[in-house]
């Protein structure tokens, strides 16, 4: 009879929360404030980070030579890598981060020692 009991308990634990959590998807403010946290612009220091990241993680690019600053959108990659393979891999990378309306390689210049 216990066994059964702790069975019922689960039972009945597992429909409640199940409801709650039914209740809150169908809850109009919540999914209104859900989407409206979808829909707000990339902030210039959110797509900074998520470049300075992508540039780390990905192993063709020097990513802790390249120095990232973002403005209105606008990525600029300044520093010194070693082929202009890397700045390419660099852009690429860059333009690819959601709100990145630009990214300016400019100042990205391949280094001396590497063209030796």
């Amino acid at each position: 009879m216990r066994k059964n009991a702790s069975i019922l308990a689960v039972a009945l634990t597992a429909v409640m929360f199940s409801g709650a959590a039914m209740a809150a998807d169908n809850d109009p403010q919540k999914k209104k404030a859900a989407d409206a946290d979808s829909s707000q612009p990339v902030s210039d220091t959110w797509i900074t980070t998520k470049v300075k990241s992508s540039l780390l993680a990905d192993s063709d690019v020097a990513g802790t030579k390249i120095e990232v600053d973002t403005v209105d959108g606008v990525v600029f990659l300044t520093g010194n890598v070693e082929s202009q393979a890397q700045v390419d891999e660099a852009k690429r990378i860059a333009a690819e981060i959601d709100g990145v309306g630009k990214v300016d390689t400019t100042k990205l210049k391949v280094s001396a020692q590497a063209s030796r």
